[in-house]
C-alpha cells in the first residue's frame, strides 16, 4: 500500500486493505530455520494524518499464521493480532549523509513523495511473531532417544536416572 504525502491532510483518515505476505514468505522459505509460514495476505486497517511535516499512522492486523512447534515439530495454526503506531518525519540532513545523530536513533523517516507502508507491516508482523512457536504451553515434544512425540503417546525407552550433568554427585559419600 502506497500513500502520496501530499494527500494526507490534518483530518484522520481510515483506510482497509489486503497485504501481501509474499516477501515474509520467500525470506522464510530461503532461511535455515523455518518456523512460520504466512497466509498470502493480511487484513490490515491504517489511520494516518500529518501535524506540520510530521506524518502519524495508527494501525491494526489480523491473520492466521502457522507455526512449527520448536518441541514437536507439528505444524499449527495461530491467530495474529495487533495494534501498532508509528511516526514519520522528514529526512534530515545528516540521514542523507549516512550518518545520524543521537537523538535521530530510533525515529523513522520519509524522503521521496510517496510512502510505500508495506515495509512498516511486515516489520510489525514479525514483531508479533512469538520467539519461539508451541502449539500449546504443555507441549511435551520429541523423546530425546526415539524420537517419538510424546504429546501422542508414551515412549518406551529406558530413561536415565536423572540428570547425566548430576552424576558425580548422586556418587559422592557424605560423612566419611
Amino acid at each position: 500500500m502506497k500513500i502520496l504525502v501530499n494527500e494526507i491532510t490534518e483530518s484522520p483518515r481510515e483506510v482497509n486493505f489486503s497485504e501481501r505476505m509474499d516477501e515474509l514468505n520467500r525470506i522464510d522459505a530461503e532461511s535455515k530455520v523455518r518456523d512460520f509460514s504466512f497466509p498470502p495476505f493480511l487484513d490490515v486497517s491504517f489511520v494516518y494524518y500529518r501535524s506540520g511535516q510530521e506524518l502519524f499512522f495508527q494501525g491494526w492486523f489480523s491473520g492466521a499464521i502457522e507455526g512449527c512447534c520448536g518441541r514437536c515439530l507439528k505444524k499449527y495454526s495461530f491467530p495474529v493480532e495487533k495494534k501498532f503506531d508509528f511516526v514519520l518525519i522528514p529526512s534530515p540532513n545528516s540521514a542523507k549523509s549516512g550518518e545520524l545523530n543521537r537523538g535521530e536513533m530510533g525515529l523513522s523517516f520519509y524522503a521521496s513523495e510517496e510512502i510505500d507502508l508495506s515495509p512498516f507491516i511486515r516489520e510489525q508482523v514479525l514483531l508479533a511473531l512469538p520467539m519461539r512457536p508451541l502449539c500449546e504451553a504443555s507441549c511435551r515434544g520429541l523423546c530425546p532417544s526415539c524420537g517419538i512425540n510424546l504429546n501422542d503417546e508414551a515412549c518406551v525407552c529406558i530413561s536415565p536416572s536423572g540428570d547425566p550433568r548430576m552424576a558425580f554427585f548422586r556418587s559422592l559419600k557424605l560423612d566419611q
